[in-house]
């Protein structure tokens, strides 16, 4: 199956979400490649950046479950080529 590399962008707004993001992560930890998290604490909020190489389906599903948590914002970037091996 043909893998992508992505980046996603994650802001969270809700703290109360971020035990329940933090358990997605965990279930995608095979994919995720890096993941760099700063908390602005002039605006209350997380920035968190997920580097991840994996079929887009995989991707599709963990900006899915991601997109769905209260006070959780993310958008997906896609390299333009995929990294068959």
């Amino acid at each position: 199956m043909e893998e992508r590399v992505a980046l996603i962008g994650i802001i969270v707004e809700n703290y109360e979400s971020v035990e329940e993001l933090n358990g997605i992560l965990h279930e995608y930890r095979d994919y995720i490649i890096s993941r760099m998290g700063l908390p602005y604490k002039r605006k209350d909020i997380n920035i968190i950046s997920i580097g991840i190489d994996a079929p887009a389906d995989i991707i599709n599903a963990l900006t899915g479950k991601i997109g769905r948590l209260d006070g959780v914002s993310s958008k997906t970037l896609f390299a333009k080529s995929s990294t068959n091996e």
